[in-house]
Protein backbone atom coordinates (compact mmCIF):
# COMPACT_ATOMS: atom_id res chain seq x y z
CA UNK A 1 0.00 0.00 0.00
CA UNK A 2 1.32 4.02 -0.77
CA UNK A 3 2.46 5.58 2.17
CA UNK A 4 1.57 9.36 2.89
CA UNK A 5 4.01 11.09 4.35
CA UNK A 6 3.32 13.03 7.35
CA UNK A 7 3.52 17.00 7.27
CA UNK A 8 6.46 18.44 8.84
CA UNK A 9 5.82 20.20 12.00
CA UNK A 10 5.59 23.87 11.54
CA UNK A 11 8.41 25.37 12.88
CA UNK A 12 8.74 26.34 16.65
CA UNK A 13 9.77 30.01 16.63
CA UNK A 14 11.43 31.90 19.64
CA UNK A 15 9.21 33.06 21.98
CA UNK A 16 8.67 36.77 23.42
CA UNK A 17 5.94 39.26 23.80
CA UNK A 18 7.43 41.20 20.93
CA UNK A 19 7.50 38.38 18.49
CA UNK A 20 4.09 37.67 19.88
CA UNK A 21 2.52 40.83 19.07
CA UNK A 22 4.74 40.73 15.24
CA UNK A 23 3.19 37.55 14.92
CA UNK A 24 0.10 38.52 15.85
CA UNK A 25 0.16 41.61 13.91
CA UNK A 26 1.08 39.70 10.52
CA UNK A 27 -2.00 37.46 11.59
CA UNK A 28 -4.45 40.58 11.54
CA UNK A 29 -3.09 41.59 7.83
CA UNK A 30 -3.33 38.39 6.42
CA UNK A 31 -6.72 36.58 7.32
CA UNK A 32 -8.40 39.71 9.23
CA UNK A 33 -8.62 40.87 12.76
CA UNK A 34 -11.67 38.03 13.25
CA UNK A 35 -9.14 35.11 12.36
CA UNK A 36 -6.41 36.15 15.47
CA UNK A 37 -7.32 34.32 17.99
CA UNK A 38 -5.24 32.78 21.39
CA UNK A 39 -5.49 29.31 19.45
CA UNK A 40 -4.43 30.72 15.85
CA UNK A 41 -1.81 32.62 16.54
CA UNK A 42 -0.19 30.14 18.73
CA UNK A 43 -0.87 27.56 16.23
CA UNK A 44 0.79 29.85 13.25
CA UNK A 45 4.47 30.44 15.68
CA UNK A 46 4.31 26.47 16.49
CA UNK A 47 3.57 26.65 19.73
CA UNK A 48 0.32 25.56 22.27
CA UNK A 49 -2.29 28.69 23.55
CA UNK A 50 -1.09 28.23 26.94
CA UNK A 51 2.82 29.26 26.14
CA UNK A 52 1.37 32.57 25.05
CA UNK A 53 -0.41 33.70 28.15
CA UNK A 54 3.17 33.94 29.96
CA UNK A 55 3.53 37.19 27.72
CA UNK A 56 -0.36 38.06 26.86
CA UNK A 57 -3.41 37.91 29.43
CA UNK A 58 -5.62 37.90 26.80
CA UNK A 59 -6.94 38.59 23.40
CA UNK A 60 -7.64 42.57 24.75
CA UNK A 61 -3.91 42.68 25.71
CA UNK A 62 -2.61 41.55 21.87
CA UNK A 63 -5.04 44.05 20.36
CA UNK A 64 -3.84 46.78 22.75
CA UNK A 65 -0.24 45.48 21.43
CA UNK A 66 -0.68 45.24 17.55
CA UNK A 67 -2.69 48.55 17.91
CA UNK A 68 0.38 50.12 19.30
CA UNK A 69 2.97 48.79 16.97
CA UNK A 70 0.69 50.47 13.91
CA UNK A 71 0.83 53.64 16.04
CA UNK A 72 4.48 53.06 16.29
CA UNK A 73 4.59 52.77 12.32
CA UNK A 74 3.55 56.48 11.68
CA UNK A 75 6.21 59.43 12.18
CA UNK A 76 5.47 61.77 14.57
CA UNK A 77 4.40 65.46 13.86
CA UNK A 78 6.73 67.84 14.69
CA UNK A 79 5.70 70.39 17.35
CA UNK A 80 8.85 72.35 16.22
CA UNK A 81 8.04 71.99 12.26
CA UNK A 82 5.56 73.99 10.53
CA UNK A 83 2.20 72.69 11.77
CA UNK A 84 0.73 72.50 8.05
CA UNK A 85 3.41 70.53 6.85
CA UNK A 86 3.21 68.44 9.90
CA UNK A 87 -0.25 67.15 9.45
CA UNK A 88 0.10 67.21 6.18
CA UNK A 89 2.61 64.63 6.44
CA UNK A 90 1.07 62.54 9.46
CA UNK A 91 -2.41 62.75 7.65
CA UNK A 92 -0.50 60.43 4.83
CA UNK A 93 1.14 58.78 7.44
CA UNK A 94 -2.07 57.50 9.27
CA UNK A 95 -3.28 56.85 5.82
CA UNK A 96 -0.41 54.60 4.58
CA UNK A 97 -0.44 52.93 7.86
CA UNK A 98 -4.33 51.85 7.61
CA UNK A 99 -3.65 50.96 3.61
CA UNK A 100 -1.11 47.71 4.99
CA UNK A 101 -3.54 47.13 8.10
CA UNK A 102 -7.03 47.84 6.80
CA UNK A 103 -8.27 45.97 10.09
CA UNK A 104 -7.32 49.01 12.09
CA UNK A 105 -9.02 51.27 10.89
CA UNK A 106 -11.74 49.99 13.46
CA UNK A 107 -9.63 49.76 16.25
CA UNK A 108 -6.99 52.72 16.84
CA UNK A 109 -9.28 55.01 19.11
CA UNK A 110 -10.54 52.00 20.40
CA UNK A 111 -8.74 50.85 23.28
CA UNK A 112 -8.82 51.33 26.52
CA UNK A 113 -4.71 50.74 27.38
CA UNK A 114 -3.35 52.32 25.19
CA UNK A 115 0.87 51.58 24.60
CA UNK A 116 3.58 54.43 24.38
CA UNK A 117 3.79 54.21 21.03
CA UNK A 118 -0.21 55.51 20.96
CA UNK A 119 0.22 58.06 23.67
CA UNK A 120 3.56 59.53 21.43
CA UNK A 121 1.57 59.90 18.69
CA UNK A 122 -1.66 61.73 20.37
CA UNK A 123 1.10 63.79 22.49
CA UNK A 124 3.18 64.75 19.40
CA UNK A 125 -0.10 65.40 17.28
CA UNK A 126 -2.11 67.79 20.05
CA UNK A 127 1.36 69.42 20.90
CA UNK A 128 1.91 70.58 17.12
CA UNK A 129 -1.96 72.04 16.84
CA UNK A 130 -0.90 73.72 20.00
CA UNK A 131 2.20 75.12 19.17
CA UNK A 132 0.38 76.42 16.34
CA UNK A 133 -1.48 78.79 18.08
CA UNK A 134 -4.87 76.86 18.90
CA UNK A 135 -6.64 76.78 21.53
CA UNK A 136 -6.91 73.85 23.68
CA UNK A 137 -10.97 73.69 22.20
CA UNK A 138 -10.01 74.35 18.83
CA UNK A 139 -7.00 71.80 18.99
CA UNK A 140 -9.58 69.14 20.17
CA UNK A 141 -11.78 70.04 17.79
CA UNK A 142 -9.28 69.80 14.55
CA UNK A 143 -7.84 66.57 15.93
CA UNK A 144 -11.54 65.08 16.09
CA UNK A 145 -11.74 66.71 12.17
CA UNK A 146 -8.57 65.40 10.91
CA UNK A 147 -8.66 62.07 12.22
CA UNK A 148 -12.46 61.99 10.63
CA UNK A 149 -11.08 62.93 7.45
CA UNK A 150 -8.60 60.45 7.21
CA UNK A 151 -10.28 57.42 9.06
CA UNK A 152 -13.45 57.69 7.01
CA UNK A 153 -11.43 57.85 3.72
CA UNK A 154 -9.70 54.76 4.31
CA UNK A 155 -12.56 53.07 5.79
CA UNK A 156 -13.83 54.20 1.95
CA UNK A 157 -10.89 53.57 0.15
CA UNK A 158 -10.63 49.58 1.51
CA UNK A 159 -14.18 48.95 0.27
CA UNK A 160 -14.01 49.94 -2.97
CA UNK A 161 -13.75 47.09 -5.54
CA UNK A 162 -11.11 48.62 -7.00
CA UNK A 163 -7.53 49.79 -6.00
CA UNK A 164 -5.01 51.73 -7.53
CA UNK A 165 -4.51 53.90 -11.10
CA UNK A 166 -6.15 53.32 -13.92
CA UNK A 167 -8.32 50.29 -12.15
CA UNK A 168 -11.81 52.05 -11.94
CA UNK A 169 -12.52 51.29 -15.55
CA UNK A 170 -12.76 47.42 -15.22
CA UNK A 171 -15.33 47.69 -12.94
CA UNK A 172 -17.05 51.33 -13.92
CA UNK A 173 -17.99 50.79 -17.89
CA UNK A 174 -19.98 47.90 -17.77
CA UNK A 175 -22.11 50.09 -15.01
CA UNK A 176 -21.68 52.87 -17.11
CA UNK A 177 -22.71 50.81 -20.18
CA UNK A 178 -26.38 50.11 -18.65
CA UNK A 179 -26.84 53.72 -17.87
CA UNK A 180 -28.44 53.94 -21.85
CA UNK A 181 -31.69 55.13 -20.83
CA UNK A 182 -30.04 58.43 -19.67
CA UNK A 183 -31.92 58.13 -16.38
CA UNK A 184 -28.78 58.76 -14.66
CA UNK A 185 -26.81 61.84 -16.60
CA UNK A 186 -24.82 62.84 -13.53
CA UNK A 187 -23.29 59.42 -13.10
CA UNK A 188 -22.65 59.13 -16.71
CA UNK A 189 -20.95 62.55 -16.50
CA UNK A 190 -18.64 61.92 -13.43
CA UNK A 191 -17.51 58.53 -14.88
CA UNK A 192 -16.99 59.79 -18.33
CA UNK A 193 -14.98 63.22 -17.25
CA UNK A 194 -13.47 62.43 -14.33
CA UNK A 195 -13.15 58.08 -13.45
CA UNK A 196 -12.83 56.69 -16.58
CA UNK A 197 -10.10 59.13 -17.84
CA UNK A 198 -6.54 58.08 -18.17
CA UNK A 199 -4.56 57.88 -14.92
CA UNK A 200 -7.16 57.90 -12.89
CA UNK A 201 -7.09 56.68 -9.29
CA UNK A 202 -9.28 57.48 -6.49
CA UNK A 203 -6.37 57.62 -4.26
CA UNK A 204 -5.49 61.18 -5.41
CA UNK A 205 -9.03 62.83 -4.28
CA UNK A 206 -7.53 62.32 -0.52
CA UNK A 207 -5.06 65.58 -1.35
CA UNK A 208 -8.03 67.68 -2.18
CA UNK A 209 -10.20 66.67 0.97
CA UNK A 210 -7.33 67.33 2.83
CA UNK A 211 -6.03 70.53 1.73
CA UNK A 212 -9.77 71.95 2.11
CA UNK A 213 -9.40 70.72 5.90
CA UNK A 214 -5.75 72.31 6.08
CA UNK A 215 -7.25 75.32 4.73
CA UNK A 216 -10.15 76.28 7.05
CA UNK A 217 -8.41 75.42 9.94
CA UNK A 218 -5.67 78.30 8.47
CA UNK A 219 -8.16 80.76 9.25
CA UNK A 220 -8.18 79.56 12.71
CA UNK A 221 -4.44 80.14 13.32
CA UNK A 222 -4.25 83.27 15.10
CA UNK A 223 -0.72 85.18 13.94
CA UNK A 224 0.72 88.33 15.94
CA UNK A 225 4.00 90.63 14.84
CA UNK A 226 6.02 87.80 16.61
CA UNK A 227 4.71 84.83 15.07
CA UNK A 228 1.91 82.21 16.16
CA UNK A 229 0.10 83.37 19.51
CA UNK A 230 -0.48 80.50 21.87
CA UNK A 231 -3.91 80.57 24.02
Amino acid sequence: MPTTTPPLPRKRLPLSREKVLECALDLADESGIAALTIRSLAQSMGTKPMSLYYYVANKDEILDGIVDLVFSEIELPSPAGEWREEMNRRAHGVRAALKRHPWAVGLLESRASPGAGTLRHHEATLGTLRAAGLSVQLTAHAYALLDSYIYGFALQEAALPFDGRDTAAEITTPIVQRFSTGEYPHMVEIAMEHVLKPGYDFGDEFDFGLNLILDGLSRLVPFTDGGPERH
